[in-house]
């Protein structure tokens, strides 16, 4: 297990709260500080830990010798600033997304963690997730062939995030792609390897010129491209998500932001069957069509042998507050095995922190502005 860890938060909003109940319930981490210019919000948090201490500043927080780690959840813009002074304060920085608001911010406080051996990481929670992994070993063992395609679909709400809401306001944010795209850029470089933006286009919202609500982008990867769409503007109970890949023999769809399910369509073989039980050993399987023999299809002009027609589906649409913890949680122990063993090999590092970040503003930089 991780030794003791003292943490304090920096940004005691709804999402801090949720998240710091999570890391408190982890064996030998306890919350010992808090800093918040809305002191309501700091109140409220220290109902976690009444023993916590609300500081009068973020210099104050961070000189406290007794914190070990600095939980920063504010806004966008403000991440760059607080994270270097709680890395050169010597303090380990675990932030949320994105890292900073321009890249060259990122890489210093990559290159400032590495020389104080600080851990510094983005909370890119999704690569913590079973069917993360699931879609990582599909595409390692090519059970469907080679990755083809894919694209990522984002129809989010709105609903509270008013006119006047930061989120708008892409000084603060840095836009659609940099405030939210990190995530999805993150997910996809670890499925298919370094990717290059081909093209980017952004909308604004009719009647208001400065609240671009719209974006989109395609990324290049090794064998194929990703189409990235993300658009902020309805109520919440129609806010879904959903991602595809299309393989040589078969396609792959996860639903939510957070992934919570998976279906699958497929060509296999007795060996690919047996693989997919490893890899989604509680889906349930259907056999759309059978041979007693191979068949010999075509595709790419190549050859398919395949015995079966299938549809799998595996995991379940309505636990994602659930998973959401639960990826939190594993996240925040992942990273404090590091500070015990520094061989500990991490999922994520302060290098998904950059290399997210570099996509997005390559996205941003490159988007065609179309005003309606």
């Amino acid at each position: 297990m991780p030794r003791p860890v003292k943490i304090a938060v920096i940004g005691a909003g709804k999402f801090a709260y949720f998240a710091t109940s999570e890391f408190v319930k982890i064996p030998g981490v306890t919350l010992r500080g808090i800093y918040d210019e809305n002191k309501n919000n700091a109140l409220r948090l220290r109902e976690i830990d009444a023993s916590a201490k609300i500081f009068d500043s973020i210099d104050e927080l961070c000189q406290e010798p007794s914190i070990d780690l600095v939980y920063i959840a504010t806004p966008p813009y403000l991440h760059y600033s607080q994270s270097k002074m709680a890395l050169l304060a010597g303090k380990h920085v675990i932030c949320e997304k994105p890292a900073a608001i321009k890249l060259v911010e990122a890489i210093e406080l990559k290159e400032i963690a590495q020389r104080g051996q600080l851990l510094y990481v983005v909370n890119l929670m999704q690569r913590y997730n079973g069917l993360y992994d699931a879609v990582s070993a599909l595409v390692k063992k090519k059970v469907l062939g080679s990755f083809l395609h894919g694209f990522f679909e984002n129809y989010a709400s709105d609903e509270f995030l008013p006119e006047d809401h930061w989120f708008w306001d892409e000084q603060k944010s840095g836009g659609i792609f940099i405030e939210h795209g990190v995530h999805f850029f993150d997910m996809f470089s670890g499925w298919l390897g370094e990717g290059k933006v081909m093209a980017a286009q952004k909308s604004n919202r009719p009647s208001f010129k400065n609240i671009w609500d719209k974006v989109q982008s395609t990324v290049l990867y090794s064998g194929g491209t990703v189409n990235f769409y993300h658009g902020f503007d309805q109520p919440k109970v129609m806010d879904r998500q959903e991602m595809r890949l299309l393989f040589e023999k078969g396609e792959i769809t996860l639903f939510e932001w957070v992934p919570t399910r998976l279906k699958m369509t497929a060509l296999c073989d007795e060996v690919d069957l047996q693989t997919l039980g490893v890899i989604f050993p509680t889906a349930a399987v259907e056999i759309l069509g059978s041979q007693k023999e191979e068949k010999v299809s075509f595709g790419r002009f190549k050859e398919i042998r395949y015995k079966y027609k299938i549809k799998l589906d595996t995991g379940d649409a309505v636990q994602k507050e659930t998973l959401y913890q639960e990826l939190l949680s594993s996240m925040f122990i992942d990273q404090l095995a590091w500070l015990t063993d520094k061989s500990h090999i991490r999922k994520i590092t302060e290098h998904n922190a950059v290399n997210s970040l570099s996509l997005a503003e390559e996205a941003d930089s490159v988007a065609v502005k179309i005003l309606q």
